[in-house]
């Protein structure tokens, strides 16, 4: 009763003032104040008993002079009473965030599309209702401005015109060559020489003999894996940096740098053995360097030598000794017992004297990596060939994308050296990331200088790869509106609904397929994870699985290549691709080992780079199925044909004779009639007499059934065999 009192006396007073100045009182903020209180306590006491509602407010009172003053402002009266109310919070709706598109002017559909992230048929939707005639419209088609706002505010959006940025282009502070130095400051450097041909030719042979080393015995198998690069003097007092490049086929680009980086080539081959295929390909790179070639003829020691062979066979590849008129100096060595190798030297130096080898000592420090490598101690290591300037410690160098602030040079015994001038070969410590094999070297002032030049490297880099990737998508852009094109013109007589539809019934089975469905595959493939000693070795590797054109049997995925030691990232990166790991001349830690046994990676260590493929070809072609056979068992001639009761059906029952080798039950069988496979399955029965046997030889008659109808005829010839599984072989051939 207290909240019928309270309401009574707020009812008399709004009556009481009514009645004083009711023009002036609605006009103020505390009368709608007054209003919007009454009639929220009229609604919650009407909401709690109508019979209390209908006694105490009576419908004259609530509509008094049914003046419409208060209902238009009864709106304004709660929005305001929601600000007086104590402990009343103020209620607004969030405003969200539409998306901004950005718009130019004469936009085609397409291109309206790709700015909001629809497709076509949205923007079409968008222009129902309006004068554009929508059977016209093609992606390509160019809107007015005003419809292309009518699209965009429509789909909810906001939109913004597209701002003219020009693009400041970066100046270029790359580092170049210095161009050629003064004569007058040049003095005679030793000739770079490099050791080129076949595999087992003798090439490491030969270098042991001039340096008097032991070097083939610490190659894997007495091949030669790496670009060696050696400073030797010989007797006379002559030096000569020497290279001895690989030469197994896997490393033609260890042969090209080689050629690169030299002044002479000695190109050697055995007497036994003549011209073979890393023979003609070392010619090939010498030829396209333009450096002069000096022929070994090795092994003249061996019964079945024959040096003249051998240089009839060059002169089929343009290699014209001196004895057939031409200006490539032969000389007949034997490396392993050291004779006449004066003789080559000599010729060596010759060459290098005609050729008047001179360098510039003074000056900025320009080089050529011949191979990198990852050090445990000693971090990044190079193999560098200085050409010009000479090279000291605290030197900041430049070779692609990184720099090096020369901390240690060693020569080839390990020693460390205070500078190494033109024609040496040393190796470089200091570097900040390992610079790929055949990257120049170029010497800069400062750090700071070095970093310039290896952001703004990186930079170019970056730009280039983004016009690879821009060229791919355009190229895919342009295949998807061709198709697209192709595949609207044949529906261009409909309308733009029956388009609509006809694509959706077209496409409704693709796209109810969940996307983890539609990735899966059910070719075979091999994740590879590939781990090298040195850059040059990995860039063999890589290169030749690059020559892997077996996709459509095995799919051959390199996942990641390095340098160094196979690590625990190694192992978990193999264990979640599940692949496997390939090691070229590194090492595994008992650790790793041990982890990469409890998660079953497989871990194929070698250090012979052949053995290396054939295994990788050995698992490729163990992940292929095997290819099933089929072996003629026995053949059997039908008779006769009846029936058996056996409980209440009646089975047909073949009488046969075995014509040729024998039926076993066991096996699989099929009932040919003439030219055609009328049943293909397995044996219900098998007897003889009254037997069941297992197996019926030639010239025995037998009874047979089979689950099914099938409807035996005398003269049909039931065959049986057996399917054989053999192993499948990689088609790969990767030419060694």
């Amino acid at each position: 009763m207290k909240f019928v009192n309270d309401l009574k006396k707020e009812t008399h007073v709004y009556q009481r003032r009514v009645r004083t100045n009711s023009s002036a009182w609605f006009g103020s903020v505390a009368a709608m104040n007054v209003m919007s209180s009454v009639l929220r306590g009229a609604r919650r006491f009407g909401h709690a008993d109508q019979f209390l509602f209908s006694t105490y407010l009576s419908t004259p009172f609530l509509c008094p002079a049914r003046k419409p003053a208060p209902l238009l402002t009864c709106q304004v009266h709660r929005k305001n009473a929601s600000k007086q109310v104590k402990g009343q919070k103020n209620k607004q709706k969030l405003k969200l965030d539409r998306q901004e598109v950005e718009i130019r002017h004469r936009m085609t559909v397409a291109a309206l599309a790709d700015a909001m992230n629809k497709d076509y048929d949205h923007v079409v939707e968008a222009l129902l209702n309006t004068s554009v005639d929508l059977d016209s419209l093609e992606p390509d088609s160019v809107l007015e401005e005003k419809w292309i706002k009518e699209v965009v505010t429509r789909s909810g959006m906001k939109f913004k015109w597209a701002k003219l940025s020009e693009v400041r282009e970066r100046p270029n502070r790359d580092v170049l060559r210095r161009p050629s130095a003064d004569p007058s400051s040049l003095v005679p450097r030793p000739p770079v020489v490099t050791i080129m041909g076949h595999v087992d030719h003798g090439k490491t042979t030969l270098l042991d003999s001039l340096r008097k080393s032991q070097m083939v015995s610490t190659e894997a198998g007495g091949i030669t894996q790496h670009i060696g690069a050696f400073l030797v003097q010989l007797p006379t007092g002559e030096k000569i940096t020497f290279l001895d490049t690989p030469g197994h086929a896997a490393f033609s680009s260890m042969r090209a740098r080689g050629a690169d980086a030299t002044d002479i080539v000695i190109l050697v081959v055995a007497a036994d053995d003549g011209v073979m295929n890393q023979t003609v390909e070392s010619i090939e790179h010498a030829r396209r360097a333009e450096v002069p070639m000096i022929v070994a003829v090795n092994k003249c020691d061996k019964p079945q030598a024959d040096p003249q062979r051998v240089k009839r066979e060059l002169l089929a590849h343009n290699v014209v000794c001196e004895e057939f008129g031409g200006d490539v100096q032969a000389i007949h060595i034997s490396a392993l017992k050291g004779d006449n190798l004066l003789a080559l030297a000599e010729a060596t130096v010759t060459l290098a004297e005609v050729l008047e080898l001179k360098a510039e000592p003074g000056g900025v420090v320009e080089g050529l990596i011949i191979e990198s490598r990852t050090d445990k101690g000693k971090g990044p290591v190079t193999t560098v060939i200085v050409q010009r300037g000479t090279l000291k410690r605290g030197c900041i160098l430049v070779a692609g994308t990184t720099w090096a602030k020369v901390r240690f040079v060693f020569d080839e015994n390990g020693r460390t050296v205070k500078e190494a001038g033109p024609s040496s070969a040393v190796e470089v410590v200091g570097w900040k990331e390992l610079p790929p094999a055949g990257e120049l070297i170029l010497e800069v002032e400062s750090e700071q200088r070095a970093r310039e030049v290896v952001e703004w490297r990186t930079y170019e880099e970056q730009q280039r790869r983004l016009q690879e990737e821009q060229s791919v998508i355009e190229l895919k852009q342009r295949v998807h509106l061709d198709e697209y094109r192709k595949e609207r013109a044949e529906l261009a007589h409909l309308s733009w609904r029956q388009r609509k539809s006809v694509l959706y019934q077209a496409n409704k089975t693709k796209f109810s397929v969940r996307s983890s469905e539609r990735t899966q595959s059910d070719q075979p493939s091999l994740p590879l994870i590939l781990k090298g000693d040195v850059d040059g070795s990995v860039e063999a590797l890589v290169t030749i699985l690059d020559s892997y054109d077996a996709q459509e049997q095995c799919e051959l995925k390199v996942v990641h290549f390095g340098i160094g030691d196979v690590s625990e990232n190694d192992v978990n990166m193999a264990d979640v691709f599940a692949g496997s790991i390939y090691g070229f001349n590194v090492g595994v830690s008992s650790s790793v080992r041990q982890l990469a046994s409890k998660r079953g990676v497989p871990l194929r260590l070698h250090n012979i780079i052949y053995k290396l493929i054939d295994e990788l070809k050995d698992e490729l072609s163990s992940k292929l199925p095997p290819l099933v056979s089929e072996r003629v068992v026995g053949e059997a001639t039908v008779l006769a044909m009846f029936e058996v009761t056996v409980g209440k059906k009646m089975i047909p029952v073949a009488g046969c004779r075995v014509q040729k080798g024998q039926l076993v039950r066991k096996l699989k069988f099929r009932l040919k009639r003439g030219q055609d496979t009328v049943w293909e399955g397995s044996l219900a029965t098998l007897k003889q007499h009254k037997d069941d046997i297992a197996t019926v030889k030639a010239g025995m008659d037998c009874g047979l059934s089979v689950d099914g109808d099938i409807n035996f005829r005398p003269g049909d010839v039931i065959v049986c065999f057996e399917e054989l599984n053999s192993p499948q072989a990689t088609s790969w051939d990767p030419g060694f």
